[in-house]
């Protein structure tokens, strides 16, 4: 098995379907569509995994949802201390993560603190610059192959939007991180370069397990535990997924609510005008 790598008024009574009815009833459908679409997960794709994915809670979630910055600065710091290694966020700019209640100079810090490919020198050796907040997360592998080389034949995934087309969406990124250490059932076999992992396709993933209590340094003086870790890198790669979720929530609420005054008056409006029809 090979490891695994979101108005005329009318005298006559109105037909089926039709009529000032008929519109409310739509409106009254349009709003319900629309509440399901404000209150669903952020772009979660729903996908049976081999292993019941336990539910946990997450502060982004329903028609009301918001990302906790704290959080999300937090798993930016998992981010860099522990993913960027193999995984790069190519959609993504360091001027972009300003967006997490960051100021301009502390992004320019955070990039400045990185390098980025520059081309090369007179004799073709490669060079690097200081990162500026116009550049990317880019992969720390030079090429396709050479990432492929690196990870025992499975190419690390860009982590711009994984947070919205994994399987099994960020519920099952974070029982992922948390589920190696488990013994893999009885005549299952593990390839080399390769870990058991209930949550993973078939059970084997090529990424060795990255969170460990005290793996990673928190400004806010927050206890990095292994558990700590994966909430907050979740949080933070579905909040790049997707940066402007709160506000299309907010207008969501705001649309579904007009449409509801829309058929309230809409009710009224036909109970007035179709009084007289027996």
């Amino acid at each position: 098995m090979k490891p695994e790598a979101f108005t005329i008024r009318s005298s006559r009574p109105e037909a089926p379907g039709k009529g000032p009815g008929a519109f409310a009833t739509g409106a009254l459908v349009v709003c319900l569509a629309l509440a399901g679409v404000a209150g669903g997960l952020p772009g979660v794709a729903r996908a049976q995994s081999p292993t019941t994915v336990p539910r946990h809670s997450w502060s982004f979630t329903g028609p009301l949802g918001h990302f906790d910055m704290a959080a999300v600065q937090r798993g930016y710091a998992v981010y860099d201390q522990v993913c960027a290694s193999c995984h790069g966020m190519t959609a993504v700019t360091y001027g972009d993560l300003g967006g997490m209640g960051l100021t301009e100079e502390q992004v320019g810090r955070i990039a400045h603190a990185h390098h980025v490919r520059a081309g090369t020198d007179a004799t073709g050796k490669p060079v690097s610059r200081p990162a500026t907040s116009d550049d990317h997360l880019l992969s720390p592998y030079a090429s396709p192959a050479a990432a492929v080389a690196a990870n025992h034949g499975a190419r690390p995934p860009d982590q711009s939007r994984l947070a919205v087309v994994y399987p099994g969406g960020v519920d099952r990124m974070r029982a992922l991180l948390l589920g190696y250490g488990q013994s893999p059932p009885p005549g299952t076999q593990v390839p080399e370069g390769s870990f058991y992992n209930p949550y993973a396709v078939n059970g084997l993933i090529a990424m060795p397990p990255l969170l460990h209590d005290g793996g990673v340094t928190y400004a806010d003086g927050t206890s990095p535990t292994a558990a700590q870790q994966a909430d907050d890198v979740v949080t933070f790669l579905a909040w790049v997924a997707q940066p402007h979720l709160e506000e299309r929530h907010r207008t969501g609420v705001r649309v579904i609510a007009f449409l509801l005054v829309l058929l309230v008056l809409t009710f009224c409006l036909k109970r007035r005008i179709w009084s007289d029809v027996h």
